[in-house]
């Protein structure tokens, strides 16, 4: 037998342990990061126990398979409007860009690749029923008109742009193009008519190909031009009408809408009929019908279509159809009404509590900074500075008596805490470190018998007044010439020499700091608008804007439920309104949204507009469901800690502001278009409105006219934007800059003309702090002369060339908007126009 071997091994005095390798957790810099409580990746997240910590193989698979269920659902929930034959129609929208496409061949072509017969007709409208994909489509044709196109894609399941293969894009289709996408869009399609016109064949890919990049450069996401002359292009292109969930339009989907079929009149008034879609339809909610306006519903009925092949199963049903009506809701107590402003009587009782304005305009002896007024009291009244010797502190001269001395090495000083002069509600900013504020004194500058610091102001020469006249002509002019090369002062503006600044300025007042400064809004009340203390106050609107959202969710009519809607109207509307087209649209409209309030609204300025658009010009704004006549003001955007913003009395071309006018709510980020007359087309204002009207009354029935016309709103889109939060408490401040000229410098001591002409202003106005352009910052010290000529100390030396400015701010108020109705004209502001601007002589813009 065969010896047993012995398994191999080495001997373990062989063996030797190296030093463990070094990992980046055991390195220094792991050790200094965790030694600083970093947190590791694995104990991020919501993950908190160990089990969770490490989720098993099975559990992840779970996971994945129940949120791809829920998607499921989700789109199963979203396409079951149009399930099975008593579904809701699919609305396509024909668009048309270019002048040779008609809508009409366009549908007939789709429903001839399937095999669809024609339902039925109406004018602009086609409904069809197509048997291969159980599904009914209904085509809207509208007439080529911008307006009219805008109704129809806010009604839109699918929007076909229909291009041509001989002719480009012209001017309306392009404007067609950018404002349908700016105003939101569902899901597109796009096709090319007359394709096997274009010979020889082997051209047409190229044709498809430019016409591919033409589109996308709009609308990314397509994929495919479609040749709707070839029928397998044709049936691929309804083959997506009738399977393809639209995706929506956002601001749309959170309310209920429908198209409305059929528009009828009885006794009570107008009874509209349509397919609810969207979310459920709530008779408690304000409805918007067309340009009709907005309406208290009365009941909502049932309309089933009838059928020939369904019969009457239940008694149940028999039932219904003998009383000849099913009511599916009526409103409750909790009905929104037709009220767009608080009531009278609760804004009464709440100024019977509020405190008055702090002093009347005429009683104001001093100008307003921040929230404080400046010399209220007259200045024989005011406690002086004592008089000390030069290098006293504040500490000492507590100890030194009222004894006035006129030894020039005496000096002012003031009782308060270090480093803060503080005189009678006046903050002066403290000095540089070389301690130039030296005469601080508020007294007269030539006292008898005490020679000042400066003897210059003793000497100062007090021209004759044509002489003075002369001398602020031939400044202002050099101003002006030098105005064409530098516009650094946008806001500046200037006072006529005869003009008494204190009154023409009343209404103004100084801010330390336009971002961070408090605004005393009780100051403004006497000058707010009528209904301003009437508007809805929203306190917190993300929390309100989430309520509503999450109210309009759940209850009402379900979506895809053919309803007649009985509208409720006063007495005597029946006939104004059976004298305007019908509507095509009607839009529910959440809770509050017909209240108004202060509506801010984003603007980017078209950078192709030829010009700066000017604050409070006429425009129409389209947001959402909604057209309005606006006349807003322009502010600037972003976030301040005071919620006080700039007025900008221009938007240039490629800026962005802030649109703020009087108007309803509008809940969410809504979609804004601007809308305004070419400025090679502008008319008299005596004009604009009423040619405003024709020419938007002639497209309002668009959708009830065929198409082929190629007719232009004559109105041209300008801009775009976003509805953003309303709020009351925005307060818009328009500045106004007084500008001077240095006209002695003496180091750090400035003597400054033309800014003011009377002395009395310069009292007035000696609070607020001085700037230049060049960056230097002061104060007025004393006034000269009889012509308004002042001293004034600063930071720094003042160059010669630099111009000294001081900045004014007031309040302005929005002005009330007015929903456009086809066939009324309305004026837009309503009340007094404000007064006209300040400036006597053209300013530096």
């Amino acid at each position: 037998m065969a010896p047993i071997t012995a398994e191999h091994h080495h001997r373990s005095t062989t063996k030797s342990s190296n030093k463990a390798f070094k990992t980046r957790h055991a390195s220094k810099s792991a050790l200094k990061e965790r030694s600083k409580g970093k947190v590791e990746s694995f104990e991020r997240g919501a993950r908190k126990t160990p089990h969770q910590q490490v989720m098993s193989k099975i559990d992840r698979r779970n996971h994945a398979k129940q949120l791809r269920q829920n998607k499921l659902g989700e789109r199963r929930e979203e396409g079951s409007v149009f399930a099975g034959r008593d579904g809701a129609p699919r609305i396509v929208v024909v668009v048309p860009l270019c002048a040779d496409v008609q809508g009409e061949d366009v549908v007939k072509s789709l429903n001839e690749s399937v095999d669809a017969e024609e339902q039925t007709e109406q004018t602009g409208s086609l409904r069809v029923e197509v048997p291969r994909f159980k599904q009914r489509v209904q085509y809207l044709t509208p007439a080529r008109e911008l307006f009219a196109s805008l109704d129809a894609c806010r009604l839109a399941d699918f929007v076909l742009f229909v291009l041509s293969a001989e002719q480009e894009v012209d001017e309306l289709g392009e404007q067609m193009l950018r404002c349908i996408e700016s105003q939101g869009v569902s899901t597109v399609l796009t096709g090319v008519h007359n394709l096997e016109t274009v010979e020889p064949a082997k051209r047409r890919p190229d044709v498809l190909k430019s016409l591919k990049s033409y589109i996308t450069h709009f609308f990314a996401s397509q994929e495919k031009v479609h040749d709707l002359s070839s029928r397998q292009d044709c049936s691929n292109v309804m083959r997506s009408l009738c399977t393809t969930v639209p995706k929506g339009i956002r601001w749309r989907e959170v309310r209920s809408w429908m198209l409305l079929d059929d528009v009828q009149w009885e006794e009570a008034g107008p009874v509209v009929t349509g397919t609810v879609r969207g979310r459920g339809l709530k008779a408690d909610r304000l409805v918007q019908v067309g340009e009709w306006g907005d309406f208290q519903i009365d009941k909502i009925v049932a309309a089933p279509l009838e059928s020939k092949n369904k019969r009457v199963k239940t008694d149940e049903m028999a039932v219904d159809a003998a009383q000849g009506e099913q009511i599916l809701e009526q409103p409750s107590e909790a009905q929104d009404d037709l009220a767009e402003l608080a009531p009278e009587e609760a804004t009464m009782d709440d100024d019977m509590t509020m405190p008055a304005a702090s002093l009347a305009p005429s009683d104001r002896k001093a100008v307003m900074l921040d929230d404080h007024h400046y010399f209220h009291d007259d200045r024989d009244d005011l406690e002086l500075p004592k008089r000390v010797p030069k290098g006293t502190s504040k500490y000492q001269a507590a100890w030194y008596l009222d004894d006035l001395s006129d030894d020039s090495d005496m000096e002012d000083v003031e009782d308060g805490p270090e480093g803060d002069m503080d005189f009678d509600g006046l903050s002066v900013a403290a000095g540089p470190a070389d301690g130039h504020f030296e005469d601080m004194d508020m007294r007269e500058p030539t006292e008898a018998g005490a020679p000042s610091e400066y003897p210059q102001s003793e000497m100062f020469p007090d021209a004759a007044p044509e002489e003075e006249a002369e001398q602020i002509a031939a400044y202002r002019k050099q101003r002006k010439d030098e105005a064409e090369d530098d516009r650094e002062f946008p806001d500046e503006i200037e006072l006529h020499p005869h003009v008494n600044a204190r009154e023409r300025l009343a209404r103004y007042r100084g801010l330390k700091s336009l971002r961070t400064s408090q605004w005393d809004t009780e100051e403004d009340k006497p000058y707010e608008p009528e209904e301003w203390s009437r508007l809805l106050e929203i306190a917190d609107y993300k929390s309100a804007k989430d309520r509503v959202l999450k109210d309009a969710l759940t209850g009402g009519v379900k979506a895809g439920t053919r309803v007649t809607i009985h509208l409720r109207i006063d007495p005597g509307q029946g006939g104004h309104l059976q004298a305007l087209p019908q509507p095509t649209a009607l839009f529910s409209l959440l809770k509050h949204e017909h209240k108004h309030t202060s509506v801010n609204a984003s603007i980017n300025l078209s950078s192709d507009y030829p010009g700066p658009l000017k604050s409070k010009e006429q425009l129409l704004l389209q947001c959402g469901p909604r057209r309005l006549l606006i006349s807003p003001l322009f502010s600037q955007a972003g976030n301040t800690p005071n919620d006080v913003h700039k007025f900008d009395r221009y938007v240039h071309p490629g800026r962005t502001a802030v649109a703020t006018f009087i108007g309803p709510v509008i809940w969410g980020s809504v979609p804004c278009l601007y809308f305004k007359r070419p400025v090679a087309a502008q008319q008299p204002a005596s004009d604009a409105i009423e040619d405003l009207a024709q020419s938007m009354q002639q497209q309002t029935d668009g959708l009830q006219r065929p198409s082929g016309g190629n007719s232009s709103t004559g109105l041209e889109l300008i801009g775009t934007g976003t509805s953003l939060p309303p709020s009351t408490n925005r307060i818009v401040a328009k500045r106004i800059i007084l500008t001077g000229h240095p006209y002695k410098i003496h180091k750090k001591l400035v003597t400054v003309r033309y800014m003011f002409f009377h002395n009395e202003d310069v009292e007035f106005f000696r609070a607020l702090q001085l700037w230049t352009k060049r960056g230097r910052s002061g104060f007025i010290k004393e006034t000269l002369g009889t012509h308004g000529y002042f001293k004034a100390t600063f930071d720094g030396k003042v160059n010669p060339l630099d111009a000294v400015a001081v900045s004014l701010y007031k309040r302005v108020w929005p002005r009330r908007a007015k929903a456009w109705r086809a066939g009324v004209v309305d004026d837009v502001v309503e009340g007094e126009e404000e007064a006209p601007e300040l400036v006597d002589v053209p300013a530096v813009e």
